[in-house]
């Protein structure tokens, strides 16, 4: 398809007519009774014979609840809803992308495309959405909030994922612009008519010794603490080598929670090879900083890179948690051969070689047994799409082709997505509390949780104790304090206030977490805790004992 018409069909508005709509309330009315869904839909097609999208359905459903003809019940509304696994995680995740910006890497992986950030396709599906909204963080925002609400998914809980290129080299002033106008779209509803404020044009290009103001942007802060759209957690990517203690402390600034970098791997020969531009210890040390900020850290790891092979990948992969970095989440991103990246001018001189799909999987299939249960693996593929995929692996559905043989193998994967409660009903009383330690550089780490009989996770905290040589920052309210880095509680996401019999979310999990971390840190010997928290759980840590201080909120123990 061309890139004119695939953007084309990207425009196209969600319209359903009156005969939609009735159709889709004879196939609620099935589905009410007791017929399942699937076989409801297929009783019911329209005159074309195509089956009634289930964003329809819930437009139908809406529409049934405003006229007051039923009433509004989540449990009906979740078994219409579709791709309900984008929620199952406790939030929904809204991703939106920066502009094409000059990238300090000079990667030989990396795909070149005019009008995208470094490294981006303008037909990955998230790429998509921001190249059809010119790349306005509001209007990204905006339109993903809308398309899940016509889903059925909740939206008040949002984790802000921000992806294009090195963040950390874009200006300071484009960075808070950004990020404010993304606050702008998260408030939209909190603001009242008329009151909304002005679309803010870009900032031009400034001298680096503007001093900026962050006045509105800590107005947009304090409007999305009570907001409909909560965000609870700032996501950026950067490189290792831009991680500084100034950095962090302007990150925090922002809103900032989670920081993605672009590890690749942890070996100095192939890291040069591929022009990446800094070492592994570089990668050490900034995991090392971010830590001791508190941050939660997400590693890219990339087998198959120029110079590697499949036993040095192996090797290379169980640094991740013997050499002190220990990632609390990991995307594991196969090189994939483009045709607009420099490594195709490698292949064409046959200085290269990609695996084979078998390759890969057998090589993923080893190694993901080795992650340990403190990890959670977001990703195994990028979603860059196979027509682009020159030689190698173009399937895109490699995670489940690596569970595939590992089920063959008898092996299984102990990372927390792979033991997510996920819509699981989960019973309080049979839950088991345990404290899982681990020492990554610098710091003594402690993963509390709570998991079902079966071994499913139903929540966690990430409590962090950094150890005498631990960097030292520029922060007063983190000088000897014991630090929380994430309370995260599994299953289905549900609006602020609601309950659901059985949901892991709602019985009181995040409570008896800090319970029990605060019960630790002064077997510890500390006076205070410090939680990094997202602009939209300030209140509910406020609740819980917790003040706020300049970039954390603090409980004296």
């Amino acid at each position: 398809m061309k890139r004119d018409e695939f953007i084309e069909n990207w425009r196209k508005e969600r319209q359903y007519t009156p005969e939609q709509i009735e159709r889709a309330k004879t196939v609620l009315d099935e589905v009410r009774s007791g017929i399942r869904l699937d076989r409801a839909l297929r009783s019911n097609p329209m005159p074309d014979g195509k089956l009634i999208a289930k964003h329809v359905l819930v437009a139908a459903y809406k529409e049934l609840v405003a006229d007051g003809e039923w009433e509004d019940d989540p449990n009906f509304l979740a078994r219409i809803r579709m791709k309900p696994v984008r929620t199952l995680s406790g939030v929904t995740t809204v991703t939106v992308l920066t502009k094409a910006y000059p990238c300090p890497g000079r990667c030989i992986f990396c795909p070149s495309e005019v009008y995208m950030p470094k490294s981006y396709l303008a037909d990955e599906p998230g790429a998509a959405r921001a190249f059809q909204n010119r790349f306005d963080p509001f209007d990204q925002v905006n339109s993903r909030i809308r398309e899940y609400d016509a889903v059925g998914h909740p939206n008040d809980k949002i984790e802000l994922l921000v992806l294009g290129g090195t963040w950390s080299s874009y200006r300071r002033e484009y960075q808070e612009w950004f990020i404010r106008r993304c606050f702008h779209a998260m408030n939209e509803d909190a603001v009242p008519e008329g009151q909304q404020p002005a679309a803010v044009e870009e900032p031009n290009e400034r001298s680096s010794n503007v001093e900026i103001d962050l006045a509105e942007l800590k107005k947009a802060h304090r409007i999305n603490e009570t907001a409909n759209h909560r965000n609870v957690g700032l996501v950026i990517e950067t490189r290792p080598d831009e991680i500084t203690a100034d950095e962090l402390v302007w990150l925090r600034r922002l809103g900032v929670t989670k920081v993605q970098m672009g590890a690749q791997s942890l070996d100095d020969r192939v890291l040069a090879l591929n022009l990446r531009g800094h070492t592994a210890a570089d990668t050490l040390r900034a995991t090392t900083l971010l830590r001791a900020a508190g941050f939660k850290i997400v590693l890219h790891w990339m087998p198959n890179l120029l110079g590697a092979t499949l036993e040095s990948d192996r090797e290379d992969f169980a640094r991740l948690w013997a050499g002190g970095y220990a990632p609390d989440e990991i995307k594991i991103y196969p090189t994939q051969l483009l045709e607009t990246a420099e490594l195709y001018q490698y292949w064409q001189r046959g200085e290269y070689q990609p695996y084979t799909t078998e390759q890969l999987v057998n090589l993923i299939a080893d190694i993901k047994p080795l992650i340990p249960e403190y990890c959670r693996v977001n990703r195994i593929i990028r979603d860059i799409p196979s027509i682009h995929v020159v030689e190698g692996n173009k399937r895109t559905s490699l995670r489940q082709d690596v569970h595939i043989e590992m089920q063959k193998r008898g092996t299984a994967c102990r990372c927390i997505r792979c033991r997510e409660v996920k819509g699981q009903v989960v019973n309080p009383d049979t839950l088991e509390f345990r404290d899982l330690k681990y020492n990554p550089s610098c710091a003594e780490e402690h993963f509390l949780s709570y998991n079902t009989p079966e071994n499913r996770l139903a929540g966690y905290l990430r409590l962090s104790f950094p150890s005498e040589n631990a960097p030292q920052l520029p922060i007063p309210e983190l000088q000897d304090a014991a630090l929380i880095r994430e309370v995260h509680v599994y299953g289905q996401s549900l609006p602020v206030g609601s309950e659901h019999s059985g949901a892991a979310q709602h019985i009181g999990l995040g409570t008896r977490l800090l319970e029990q971390a605060a019960a630790l840190a002064r077997l510890k010997g500390k006076h205070h805790m410090a939680v990094i928290a997202a602009v939209g759980t300030r209140e509910y840590y406020e609740k819980r004992g917790f003040k706020r201080c300049e970039l954390y909120m603090v409980r004296d123990l």
